[in-house]
């Protein structure tokens, strides 16, 4: 489970992206801030994977608040602002920020970056301790959106990022049947997911012997 926090100055609007979060699969709120200082304190107590981060709060600066955070306790950020002037957006780059959503957005939105987030982080888990080039390339790819677009039709990033986690969250390798189960997805539903993943080289699929007929494929994340 991934730990959020929450920092925006506006109550409601805390709210409401608090529950947009819990709504994503994988995600929970462990905290909402609607100072630099409760994000200050929330932050060293809760220790939270990534901090959804407004730029304006009404004791401090969004993007220096990033950088206190980021020294004491190494959460990833993802600036939420209605800001879209160059200058905060170099510095949040800059920064360290994984991302940058202006405000207002849909759920969708958010679902649609928190999703990339979560196959970027499981894809920074799954790397050897001297990674070759490719391996590389491949987690960075992880928070592209245009990534989206080469997804055949049919098929969508939520889906396929819950596939590919469901794979990474398992000890053995899984038949369609048990991924189906385990994802919440009906077996033909969970076969093209599958498919697609070992066609790109992102699972692998072995053939299983030892009963009459046709052998049981297992799927395993690469």
């Amino acid at each position: 489970m991934i730990g959020v926090l929450v920092v925006d100055d506006d109550y409601r609007v805390a709210e409401l992206h608090r529950a947009f979060t819990e709504r994503c699969e994988g995600f929970q709120v462990v905290g909402t801030a609607l100072s630099a200082y409760e994000a200050r304190r929330l932050h060293d107590q809760l220790r939270p994977d990534l901090v959804l981060l407004d730029l304006y709060l009404p004791d401090g600066n969004g993007i220096e608040l990033a950088a206190e955070l980021r020294a004491c306790h190494p959460a990833d950020i993802m600036i939420i602002t209605a800001a879209k002037d160059v200058a905060n957006i170099r510095a949040a780059v800059q920064g360290g920020a994984l991302n940058y959503l202006v405000k207002p957005f849909t759920f969708a939105t958010l679902r649609e970056r928190l999703d990339r987030y979560a196959s970027w982080s499981n894809r920074l888990d799954s790397l050897h301790h001297e990674p070759d080039q490719s391996q590389i390339d491949y987690v960075f790819r992880g928070l592209e959106l245009e990534e989206t677009a080469t997804l055949p039709k049919g098929l969508n990033r939520h889906t396929l990022t819950l596939v590919e986690r469901t794979l990474r969250s398992a000890d053995q390798p899984l038949s369609a049947e048990e991924v189906s189960h385990l994802a919440g997805l009906s077996r033909v539903t969970a076969r093209r997911y599958l498919q697609f993943l070992v066609d790109h080289r992102l699972a692998e699929c072995d053939p299983v012997y030892g009963t009459p007929g046709r052998p049981r494929h297992r799927y395993a994340a690469r």
